[in-house]
């Protein structure tokens, strides 16, 4: 039985507030990629057509009246410009409507949507863990049409929880031919019924050899300007979630796996009641785990948070699992091949991850393989 846990950071569609930070943030970055082009002492087509695209982005390029209007593509945002903008006339009751509308979505890169599919595909787990999907239906679009893009063979079954907030920030599974989901449970691990925060999902799910096994997903506080009180809040939840887990040990149930996004460090102190205080045992710190070492500037440092010697990125996504698990481990991995290297660090990607637009996620996909489940 092959599990893995993927942080999608949605599929067609991603919240506009969600992309904000991002869009304040670029600036910087377009400057520093048309510096580097610039800098090259022959450029090929595409590399022509990015520079013009750039210029336009930062702001040295004005484009031309034209009529009707032109349409950019802003960091995942359309912008529109007509013809003799600077003079519109404005809406009002006796005229007709010239203005604009926030759309509360953006769409995603195509090629962003591609490479979540590629690394799954990649993957191909049995039983797959989603964080971050807008709803079933737009799964089931990626699941029956982007997947099979890539040979990787649509999954049988697939459900999805509706949270609290209105993100499309949800938690879902899928599950492959043999593996049956025959129960659910929703465990409130926040303060209050009504709030924001994402509940701990409990699967029940019988295998081919017969086995049950107990997945709880779990999608924790992220951190916030108020570091401590969100590390507070975590914590509140990661007590909630060990009670769980001890209560399921306690009848029996030794088949556990606890996965998902905790948005910590597994140094952080919110987290030590399950990484510290419970026998569940860190996908990462199985001798089986592989992972592609970092060749950048920085790659032979190492600090606390990262998943393995010489891989520098913080842990935010987790797979924890009970020691009858953890013992029959037979191989795990990361893949991080669509994400899109920040600053020094760089490991193996895929050819088509040209810029951090079209990466899948700034998650990876964490996975492991048990044997005779």
């Amino acid at each position: 039985m092959k599990i893995a846990t993927f942080n999608v950071q949605n599929l067609f569609h991603r919240d506009r507030s969600l992309l904000e930070k991002l869009t304040k943030n670029l600036t910087a970055d377009w400057t520093i990629e048309l510096d580097e082009l610039m800098l090259e002492p022959s450029k090929s087509l595409i590399q022509q057509d990015r520079i013009r695209e750039l210029s336009f982005l930062i702001g040295f390029e004005k484009s031309s009246p034209r009529p009707y209007a032109v349409l950019r593509r802003k960091a995942g945002f359309l912008f529109m410009k007509g013809l003799s903008h600077s003079i519109d006339n404005r809406a009002g009751n006796l005229t007709d409507w010239n203005g604009w509308i926030k759309l509360q979505t953006v769409p995603i890169h195509p090629k962003s949507t591609q490479h979540k599919a590629q690394v799954i595909a990649n993957v191909n787990p049995d039983i797959l863990l989603l964080q971050e999907i807008e709803d079933r239906a737009s799964f089931e679009d990626f699941n029956q049409l982007i997947l099979p893009e890539f040979d990787c063979k649509p999954f049988n079954h697939s459900f999805v929880i509706q949270g609290n907030d209105m993100n499309s920030l949800e938690m879902g599974i899928a599950l492959r031919q043999g593996y049956n989901l025959d129960a659910v449970r929703i465990h409130n691990i926040n303060a209050a019924t009504n709030d924001d925060d994402k509940n701990l999902i409990e699967y029940e799910i019988s295998t081919p050899s017969k086995e049950t096994i107990w997945l709880l997903n779990a999608y924790l506080r992220k951190p916030t300007k108020d570091r401590k009180q969100s590390d507070k809040i975590r914590k509140k939840q990661v007590y909630k979630i060990a009670e769980v887990y001890k209560k399921l040990i306690a009848e029996g149930k030794n088949n556990i796996i606890i996965a998902g996004t905790f948005n910590a460090p597994s140094y952080c102190n919110s987290l030590s009641p399950l990484i510290q205080d419970t026998d569940l045992k860190d996908i990462t710190k199985h001798l089986s785990f592989e992972v592609d070492i970092d060749k950048g500037n920085d790659g032979t440092y190492f600090r606390l948070g990262a998943y393995r010697m010489g891989v520098n990125i913080k842990q935010k996504d987790y797979m924890l699992f009970s020691p009858a698990l953890f013992n029959k481990m037979e191989d795990s991995g990361l893949n991080r091949k669509a994400m899109w290297p920040e600053k020094h660090p760089q490991w193996s990607i895929y050819k088509s991850v040209s810029n951090r637009n079209v990466a899948a996620s700034e998650h990876p996909l964490v996975w492991g393989r048990i044997r005779n489940m």
